[in-house]
């Protein structure tokens, strides 16, 4: 399964690496960038599952990055970096979309609570790394795995990615350009045919009855049979 995958805007280089080596070391995956144009096309070429964005930055800051980001239709929960202290400035930061906040200098150990809170949140706000699915099937969302039987199973990138997706939207349709959108970066081509193997793929693991198809509109995947 795929580690879930967070983008880092931090100019301060030291501070930049201290971030992603602690992050990496707790099982992320984390791609850093220095400047706002940087974040900027990284957000265009690909998906993350959390952003972590510094305000002040060369190029383009934090707020506008995010703001952008979000009217192009990017939902990926975001938690801004900054030395900032003022009320204006928190407002502006929830303004433009943000998810939360964490003022430096900072504890890492605070920092990994704000992650893990964030990335559990759409998950129907659990608490615990380990969500049921009955059957002996459990979805870790620390992980992003699927165990069966407390053995977790091998899923490919787009699988996992997919699995996910469905996980945040239980019982609700999610069309064929959402999950186009969500498991394709922009310069691969989607493939319907693929879409379609990796559905059987993740139907073994869990039963073939717990993705439903609807016809012209997308697949429902419900969490109890």
């Amino acid at each position: 399964m795929s580690k879930a995958k967070i983008l880092l805007l931090e100019d301060d280089s030291t501070l930049n690496e201290t971030i992603a080596e602690f992050l990496e070391d707790e099982g992320y995956l984390i791609e850093s960038v220095y400047d706002g144009y940087e974040a900027q096309d990284k957000l265009y070429e690909s998906k993350y599952d959390l952003l972590l964005l510094d305000v002040n930055t060369p190029g383009v800051d934090g707020f506008t990055i995010l703001k952008e980001a979000r009217e192009n239709g990017v939902m990926s929960p975001s938690i801004f970096i900054t030395s900032l202290d003022g009320v204006d400035d928190l407002e502006k930061g929830f303004q433009s979309g943000c998810d939360d906040y964490i003022r430096k200098p900072f504890v890492l150990k605070e920092l990994l609570i704000r992650v893990e809170t964030l990335l559990r949140r759409g998950f129907f706000h659990e608490s615990a790394d380990l969500i049921s699915l009955g059957d002996g099937v459990e979805y870790n969302t620390k992980s992003n795995e699927v165990l069966v039987d407390g053995e977790p199973e091998t899923l490919g990138n787009k699988e996992s990615a997919l699995f996910k997706l469905f996980m945040k939207h239980t019982n609700e349709v999610i069309s064929h350009d959402r999950i186009y959108k969500e498991l394709w970066d922009f310069d691969e081509t989607p493939s319907d045919t693929a879409l379609r193997t990796y559905i059987k793929n993740i139907r073994k693991l869990i039963g073939k009855d717990r993705i439903v198809s609807i016809k012209k509109q997308g697949y429902k995947f419900t969490s109890k049979q």
